[in-house]
């Protein structure tokens, strides 16, 4: 049996191709990035013949998925945690379809919030879907449990989730591998009303979902064994922080009962049987309390549930061995205390030369005149605009919002409204809200930072060149006078001032691109 060192995320896009992947779709988002990577990786290496593609977002990657399925083929979609909010609206319908080619939907949650905006838990997504979710806990369950969610999505006829968190994601480990299987046949699924979500198909569709949710509750009881203790304290852990709860055992005086649950719908039965050999039960989840809340509403009151609704384990952030240790009733490790040895704060910051630096550089000038405006930037390496020394931006909240907050800045009185959105992010979501606006005939100003790469999840390519930008733009209504392609560079500082001040002064929406490539990405492209 051969071997590798993988990443979980590379695990992940090797278990997915020996499951006889045939179609991969992703947006990229820390933590998940990788994935998509590796699967391309693997297709230039000559290891895998198949489709790998970026998408625009999230929520075209996931139909895309679902087109791939509906033609009998194999196919999985990756995305971070707030991605699959873009997501939801196919994800949750895909829930009823009668899935033909196994559809495995990879979310890699950002607990500690490394690059991320919420500490959202995807499995509360996938319980709200009805959809079966394994959790692997390292990057031999990974490999394993990719090729075993494509089996069961064509067995059970319905998508399935995998959550891995950054910390699986992102560490390696050595991975047992097995021999590829081929890949399925193209053979469209017949059943017409299996996939077509009209109210009258929906209803029976969404009875099926319930009851199979149900079915696979029961089905999955016998494969949740506890382990027994010799006091009277039992152990839950879920994903990741089984391997933090093995690195404590050996100091514990007594073996508390121990249940690991790596699959949900979680297994009632052999929950009930732990809590009935135990007085205090202790519950280790990675993200929210999504365990432990629903313990308490079917356990026996009489029985001490600890974890992080009741404090013991931390509520936010990252496990670790060692902040699970109070939990457990161990002592904290010794530590050798650094004295005298002050460090200098490090702030994230733009890259030097960043091309960003000089857009922020015209819109600030270009705003002096302006002592009340409204600046609502979006996500990318320019929601760094927030910090010093640029303090340029005022807001950032979600992939796209920043249109849609300038306009309605605009629309509720506070003017000018400027939004600062990527190329790639524009892509995304920001097309729509652009139209809003035009329909509207919204006062703002657009100013498109184009890099031409998804810079801060390292430099993948941006779903359309920069020569079609200005194009998309103006087909969205935009008056072609106020489309302007600019080089955002210090030596077109003065030329690039007078244009942004030209149209902070127009009534209507007005669109300035400020082009000049990523450093980071002509490095990564010049190595390659």
């Amino acid at each position: 049996m051969p071997f590798e060192t993988l990443m979980g995320d590379e695990a992940i896009a090797l278990g997915a191709v020996h499951a006889g992947l045939s179609a991969a779709f992703a947006y990229p988002g820390t933590p998940s990035t990788e994935i998509m990577e590796s699967c391309q990786d693997l297709v230039a290496r000559g290891s895998a013949s198949i489709v790998a593609q970026w998408c625009a977002n999230e929520k075209t990657a996931y139909e895309s998925a679902l087109g791939a399925s509906w033609a009998g083929r194999r196919t999985m979609v990756s995305m971070k945690h707030v991605g699959l909010n873009v997501a939801m609206d196919p994800f949750v319908n895909s829930a009823l379809l009668r899935i033909k080619g196994g559809l495995v939907v990879v979310v890699a949650d950002d607990p500690g919030m490394h690059s991320s905006q919420d500490e959202q838990d995807s499995r509360c997504l996938a319980d709200f879907a009805r959809v079966p979710c394994l959790e692997p806990s390292d990057q031999q369950e990974a490999y394993d449990k990719t090729r075993e969610a494509f089996e069961l999505s064509e067995e059970l006829r319905v998508p399935v989730m995998i959550r891995i968190t950054t910390r699986l994601a992102h560490s390696r480990a050595r991975v047992a591998t097995v021999e590829p299987k081929a890949q399925n046949p193209v053979a469209k699924a017949e059943d017409r009303w299996g996939w077509t979500l009209m109210p009258h198909a929906a209803r029976g569709l969404w009875k099926q979902a319930l009851a199979r949710y149900e079915a696979l509750q029961a089905r999955w009881e016998g494969l949740s064994g506890v382990e027994a203790g010799d006091c009277d304290t039992g152990v839950i852990t879920t994903g990741l922080a089984l391997q933090y709860w093995r690195e404590n055992l050996p100091e514990l005086a007594a073996r508390p009962w121990h249940l690991h649950i790596d699959r949900y719908p979680m297994p009632k039965a052999a929950i009930a049987y732990l809590a009935s050999k135990v007085r205090r039960l202790i519950v280790i989840e990675e993200g929210a309390p999504f365990v432990e809340g629903a313990l308490r509403g079917i356990l026996p009151t009489g029985l001490l549930i600890e974890g992080k609704l009741g404090g013991q384990v931390p509520p936010t952030g990252e496990l670790t061995p060692d902040n699970i240790r109070p939990a457990l009733g161990l002592a904290p490790r010794a530590q050798q205390a650094c004295k005298d040895l002050p460090l200098p704060k490090r702030p994230p910051q733009l890259c030097q030369g960043c091309p960003h630096a000089d857009s922020y550089a015209f819109l600030k000038e270009g705003l002096a005149d302006y002592p009340v405006h409204s600046v609502n930037s979006d996500i990318g390496c320019y929601t760094l605009g927030a910090m010093a020394p640029f303090e340029a931006i005022e807001t950032c909240v979600d992939m796209g919002a920043s249109i849609g907050m300038a306009r309605g800045a605009s629309e509720a009185g506070l003017k000018p409204a400027v939004a600062v959105i990527g190329d790639s992010t524009f892509y995304h979501s920001g097309l729509s809200n652009l139209i809003d606006a035009v329909s509207h005939n919204s006062d703002l100003t657009v100013l498109i930072l184009d890099n031409s790469t998804t810079g801060m999840t390292g430099a993948q390519p941006t779903i359309l060149p920069s020569e079609r930008l200005a194009g998309i733009v103006k087909a969205c209504g935009v008056d072609p006078a106020h489309v302007h392609i600019l080089e955002a560079h210090k030596r077109s500082h003065e030329a690039n001032v007078a244009i942004l001040k030209a149209e902070l002064a127009f009534k209507g929406p007005s669109v300035i691109i400020a082009e000049r490539g990523c450093l980071e990405a002509i490095k990564k492209e010049r190595k390659a």
